[in-house]
């Protein structure tokens, strides 16, 4: 599968995720058989005024393989200026966040916003794709609100004003995560455009996404919550995509292994203390469904170092 200039090994994405897609997560989701990762949002007018805090949302490393960071913005001109400053990290493609439902980005007229204003929406895809050479693409939803729904105008919009793929949710803002996505959407979409789309909503097992394909015929699956606490997910998908026998789902060791994993590649690029600390809701979501789970859970809020962090879990998890 291509995007723009670049391939894709297979037509599998992890779908950015703010507090969760970091360098870390993207690299166990990439040893799992992601072919394509996607960076957390990134402000652009953060990088702009120079905030320190955008430093770690752009680390990538060169084993990633094709990795995409993710802006978001309302300003053409900013977003152009920003993603040409960044085009030289390396970056497969810059992807523009139009789907984010939070309120603080919706009231800055930004993430899921810019449904509301199409118009804008194509001028920015035509200013940022005329500043870089690497492929922009878009994820955006299905409409603002069920009384808003023009993801298929939107799309043909993107497409005519320079975007390479699109990655569409089947849900509106108004729906935030809730209820079932619109697969229907994703197809209608596919149909308007001829650049690749990445169907996005309610994938969380490999058969999910096999059921996506055929029913939408869309290009590639984005998988997002589904792969919370689950870069299994990913080795999945890929083996029953070609038809193979989907491997059984991770025993407790390999669970506790991965945790650990994750936390030895945060530690590299972030202090302990916040590692310890963004790893909690993630060691939540690794360990739902297991025995003590809920205890276990309690306890690691708590921690507040590695060794004892990784103490709780070799004492709690039944190996």
């Amino acid at each position: 599968m291509k995007i723009g200039s670049f391939e894709l090994d297979n037509n599998v994405m992890l779908a950015p995720m703010a507090g969760v897609t970091d360098l870390s997560f993207r690299q166990l989701c990439r040893e799992q058989g992601c072919s394509y990762t996607v960076t957390e949002m990134v402000s652009a007018k953060a990088v702009l005024y120079n905030n320190r805090n955008t430093d770690i949302l752009l680390r990538r490393e060169p084993e990633e393989g094709a990795v995409a960071l993710q802006l978001f913005g309302s300003d053409p001109d900013i977003m152009a200026e920003i993603a040409a400053r960044l085009e030289d990290r390396g970056f497969a493609a810059i992807d523009v966040n139009m789907g984010c439902p939070v309120p603080k980005i919706v009231g800055n007229g930004e993430g899921s916003a810019l449904m509301k204003e199409p118009s804008l929406a194509g001028r920015i895809i035509e200013k940022m794709s005329a500043a870089v050479t690497c492929p922009v693409t878009v994820k955006f939803r299905k409409g603002f609100d069920d009384a808003h729904v023009n993801a298929v105008e939107f799309a043909h919009i993107m497409e005519e004003s320079g975007a390479a793929a699109l990655t569409v949710h089947g849900r509106t803002r108004e729906q935030y995560y809730s209820g079932n996505a619109d697969w229907d959407i994703i197809k209608k979409v596919k149909e308007r455009v001829s650049i690749p789309v990445f169907g996005n909503g309610d994938i969380f097992t490999a058969q999910d996404a096999v059921r996506m394909l055929a029913e939408t015929g869309c290009d590639g699956v984005a998988v997002a919550r589904g792969a919370k606490g689950n870069p299994w997910i990913f080795r999945e998908i890929k083996a029953a995509l070609a038809g193979e026998p989907i491997p059984e789902r991770p025993s407790p060791s390999e669970i506790l292994l991965m945790i650990k994993k994750q936390a030895a590649l945060m530690v590299n690029y972030k202090p302990e203390y916040i590692a310890v600390r963004e790893l909690r809701k993630h060691v939540s979501w690794y360990t739902a469904g297991l025995r003590g789970g809920a205890a276990l859970r309690a306890q690691v809020n708590q921690t507040e170092s590695l060794e004892e962090l990784y103490a709780l879990l070799d004492e709690k998890i039944n190996l």
